[in-house]
């Protein structure tokens, strides 16, 4: 990977899309043709122990391909995306270093977009009034944070729980809303990005529901049951899609029928929002779209990869 342009700008290649899209097949086969090293952006795949729910890859293949971003911290470490950035960021100098291609690859848009749009330098915040304003707004279901931002603050309403928060939370400790003060105090990044979004269409319905299944045969109630044993029900690890629901059905909260359901529903709607997301946060000049579903799909996507290294060397 070189530098654009003799800039101090660097080309990468990002593989993204909804959940159960298909992205991870992609990007294994790319990374294994090219010995490349795989940077997973996916905000559930950081918790050591919390394996089959979100869908890490298997010991064999991360002893064939080199994987980064995976098992970073404890189920309990509440894990942001600037310190995700911060890593990325040395994980792909450590290879471009030893000249090793690089490939990124998940669905947290909001690590994806660290490496464009470095997090900013955060305004002051009075630590007691912070604690209140949080106090307040953590009593909201998601829903609530979401319509509220979607008024104060459009171009954050698509993010997760913890954003949500974040933006709510700078605008009534501030009166701005946080993507001003995004855009007032930006960094300059030394990434640009080229988009391959993967995305089967109708049939993702489809295939989360059987890849739900796919993880409960493999063990997936067995998992959050050894977890139960030690990881605290506040745990930041338990907010991945389904895992508190199993967790419920063991407690009898709920029947395991309406837990297996609700996890299904919960990530459809999560794989909306992704899709939403990356329809209108990406830069459309450098996003290729591609069906993995599609006969020709791997050597489309191979093409893309080499035109995504073409740019680097130009």
């Amino acid at each position: 990977m070189n530098s654009s342009g003799g800039s101090d700008v660097r080309d990468i290649a990002i593989i993204c899309g909804p959940t159960a899209a298909g992205k991870s097949a992609i990007a294994m086969a790319l990374a294994e043709r090219h010995a490349a090293v795989l940077i997973s952006a996916d905000s559930r795949q950081v918790y050591r122990r919390f394996d089959i729910g979100t869908a890490k890859p298997s010991e064999s293949e991360r002893h064939r391909i080199a994987h980064r971003g995976i098992d970073v911290v404890d189920p309990t470490v509440r894990y942001s995306a600037a310190e995700w950035a911060v890593s990325a960021t040395d994980w792909i100098r450590e290879a471009v270093a030893r000249d090793q291609p690089v490939i990124v690859v998940g669905g947290t848009g909001f690590y994806l977009r660290t490496l464009e749009s470095p997090l900013f330098e955060s305004p002051p915040l009075d630590p007691e009034s912070r604690t209140a304003v949080l106090a307040s707004l953590e009593a909201q279901t998601t829903d609530a944070l979401r319509a509220r931002c979607a008024v104060i603050d459009p171009t954050r309403a698509l993010l997760g729980r913890t954003q949500l928060l974040r933006a709510l939370e700078t605008y009534e400790l501030t009166g701005r809303p946080l993507s001003a003060w995004l855009t007032e105090r930006a960094r300059a990044s030394e990434f640009r990005a080229h988009y391959l979004v993967v995305d089967p269409g109708v049939s993702l319905r489809d295939r989360i529901a059987a890849r739900v299944m796919q993880m409960l045969d493999a063990g997936w109630e067995q998992e959050v049951a050894t977890l139960m044993r030690d990881v605290a029900a506040d745990a930041p690890a338990w907010n991945a899609c389904g895992y508190s629901l199993l967790r419920a059905a063991f407690t009898g909260e709920v029947t395991r029928e309406h837990a297996v359901e609700r996890t299904i529903i919960e990530t459809r709607q999560y794989a909306k929002r992704q899709r939403t997301w990356f329809r209108h946060q990406l830069p459309p000049d450098r996003v290729t779209r591609l069906d993995p579903g599609a006969t020709d799909a791997t050597d489309a996507a191979l093409a893309w990869l080499d035109a995504v290294s073409l740019t680097e060397q130009t």
